[in-house]
């Protein structure tokens, strides 16, 4: 219990990556702490699709970027001076900064709690990255990654049911 207490204590998000992928075997345990994460309605209906594609995810990253539209920092508040984000700075064009896995979560259209059964699983995504030594970061409005053409043929190039939408991502 006590190690659980202190990695809820002690996660932060990571906007600076090293360049290597996150091992298999920790990928998956990852993975399987997001497929446990508490839902509506005990739906688990919450689809994972795992991109470790290094120019895939800075394309998407920049596709997102384009179609974002964070609220900006301004009068001296900022998201982190130490790793900004991209509402600190606009000159930023990855909104995955360079991460070299992304978990896309995806939920069904029109469920009513779509987005807080996809932001549940990416907790568990986060603190079980977190547990293993691995960085990450919750990045919100996953659909503007998917936002023009290319972004819906990568869709359908990972057979993302048409019912379903990106609700977020979570690099690693």
């Amino acid at each position: 219990m006590r190690e659980t207490i202190e990695t809820l204590k002690t996660r932060r998000s990571c906007r600076a990556y090293q360049p290597r992928q996150v091992e298999e075997g920790l990928l998956q345990q990852v993975l399987e702490a997001g497929l446990y994460a508490p839902s509506a309605g005990g739906r688990q209906g919450v689809l994972f699709a795992v991109c470790q594609d290094r120019a895939l995810n800075t394309l998407l990253g920049k596709i997102k970027r384009a179609n974002a539209k964070p609220r900006m920092a301004k009068n001296g508040n900022y998201v982190s001076r130490e790793q900004p984000s991209i509402a600190d700075d606009p000159h930023l064009t990855d909104a995955f900064y360079g991460a070299p896995t992304v978990v896309t979560c995806f939920a069904p259209k029109g469920f009513l709690f779509a987005a807080e059964d996809c932001a549940m699983a990416a907790e568990n995504l986060m603190l079980a990255a977190d547990a293993q030594g691995v960085g990450s970061c919750y990045i919100g409005q996953g659909w503007a990654a998917f936002a023009d053409p290319y972004g819906q043929e990568i869709l359908a190039q990972w057979a993302i049911p048409g019912d379903h939408y990106a609700v977020c991502q979570v690099l690693l």
